[in-house]
């Protein structure tokens, strides 16, 4: 019997299933398709993403790839200058093709040992009280204690599972693609300027080799959400530019809409919900992606615990009640968003009452914040304000925190040297620094970095460490 069995090989399923092999857990991966997907939805990975990375030892690959660009505007492209000292090693965005992305993040996976099956797709699903069997298209069945559905926004998993996505259609379309164009740099420049004028879902920019990344507005809504015709993209960049910008040798075609949706529940007895299978909204902050890979690494310690069986009660169930509530706020922020960008009146002169509000530093801190997720907070009950929040990376002895943490564990960072993790070493770590720049005597972090204790006394510590990761051994 397989651990757990992931439903979809995008960046949250290897993403998760990297996370699970950390702690030993055979999972294997099965998507429907026979190979990665050239379409790229995506186009950078924000602060916390980028931690996360860090935290497992994998963040230089991406930097390698990558290029840094400034955060003033990502809010809704309303332009604003980036907010100075924000808490965080990594105060950008990181361009990077959500193709890459996926790539690395699947070698990493392949080479912590996880198997993935492409040309596989989910069919049927049963469950009892000891696992999941999963029907194939090809009549055969996969057994697993857990499945987790990774599988994208049209989820089989969520719909087999039976699990409501209540919110609202698409209103709009955008169509997507890359392909050559002859204009020169300075007809796309002027073309660029003049059309965002007043329609911000329209951009011409080059990526490399030639080959230009185009998005342009749709007539009206596909039923049928199938790719747009190459012939409808021109008609489409003539409607909005007055000119098709010799656009030709396409090599992908896409279209996105702006539905916003969030899952019932995100789990259904032994089976659970992960990126856009839970929720799906607007691309704008580029937040989507990132969402799903901070899924990913907020259910795989939970989930690893059940398998192993030390997770205590309901720590599986904490995975929902902490992220669902995340994904909530990205969908509401990107609801604002898109009326932001709405050519009626009302929402234009919305518009510029916030333009004006962003020159304030608290409120353009504050927005960017929540589109880079280093201001997420989990409701873990009441006490110190960095109770359920992210530490940023900072020196400890020995090293960087985010170094000190790429064991996979909880680390319990420890001014004091008075207090001890006896019994659960082999879920976290210590380590003792007075001289850390840290203004309590000690934090709990659990292994996806969000801290859950704050003090100085060893009794208070235990209850914590029994809470979060089970039973001392």
């Amino acid at each position: 019997m397989i651990d757990v069995l992931v439903a979809g090989a995008g960046p949250t399923g290897v993403m998760l299933a990297a996370e699970l092999r950390l702690w030993g857990v055979r999972v294997l991966v099965v998507d429907r398709d026979p190979a990665p997907t050239p379409v790229v939805r995506a186009m950078g990975l924000h602060a916390r993403s980028l931690e996360v990375l860090d935290q497992r030892g994998l963040v230089d690959r991406f930097l390698a790839l990558g290029t840094p660009h400034p955060l003033g505007g990502y809010f809704a492209g309303i332009v604003a200058r980036q907010p100075e000292g924000l808490d965080t090693t990594y105060p950008y965005v990181l361009g990077l093709p959500q193709t890459v992305t996926e790539r690395l993040l699947t070698e990493h996976a392949l080479a912590l040992g996880a198997e993935i099956r492409r040309s596989t797709e989910l069919v049927g699903i049963e469950q009892d009280a000891h696992g999941v069997t999963a029907g194939l298209a090809d009549g055969s069945t996969l057994r697993a204690r857990y499945l987790v559905g990774c599988d994208g926004g049209r989820s089989t998993v969520r719909k087999l599972l039976g699990i409501g996505f209540p919110g609202e259609p698409s209103r709009v379309d955008t169509l997507l693609g890359e392909m050559r164009v002859t204009a020169s740099p300075e007809t796309l420049a002027a073309v660029n300027s003049e059309v965002r004028k007043t329609q911000l879902r329209f951009g011409v920019a080059p990526i490399g080799d030639g080959v230009h990344r185009v998005v342009v507005p749709a007539d009206g809504v596909a039923e049928d959400r199938a790719a747009p015709t190459f012939d409808e993209v021109k008609r489409q960049l003539i409607a909005t530019a007055g000119t098709d910008l010799g656009v030709h040798a396409p090599r992908w075609l896409s279209r996105f809409g702006d539905a916003t949706r969030l899952a019932e529940r995100y789990r259904s007895g032994r089976a659970l919900l992960a990126g856009d299978a839970a929720h799906i909204h607007p691309p704008l902050g580029g937040q989507g992606l990132n969402l799903g890979i901070q899924d990913a690494v907020g259910l795989g310690w939970k989930l690893a615990a059940e398998v192993h069986g030390w997770a205590p009660p309901e720590l599986l169930d904490s995975y929902e009640a902490e992220r669902r509530p995340v994904a909530a706020e990205v969908l509401d922020n990107t609801r604002a968003q898109m009326e932001l960008v709405s050519l009626e009146p009302g929402p234009r002169a919305v518009r510029g009452l916030l333009t004006e509000l962003m020159a304030f530093e608290e409120v353009n801190r504050y927005l960017i914040e929540k589109i880079i997720a280093i201001g997420v907070r989990y409701d873990l009950g009441d006490g110190h304000p960095l109770l359920g929040r992210r530490l940023r990376d900072r020196p400890v002895l020995g090293g960087r925190l985010y170094e000190r943490m790429r064991t996979k564990r909880g680390l319990l960072l420890d001014r004091t040297g008075a207090l001890s993790v006896a019994g659960w070493a082999d879920r976290v770590d210590q380590v003792v620094d007075p001289a850390v720049d840290l203004d309590v005597p000690a934090v709990l972090l659990r292994p996806d970095g969000h801290v859950a204790w704050v003090g100085a006394d060893q009794a208070e510590l235990r209850v914590h460490l029994l809470r979060w990761f089970g039973a001392p051994r």
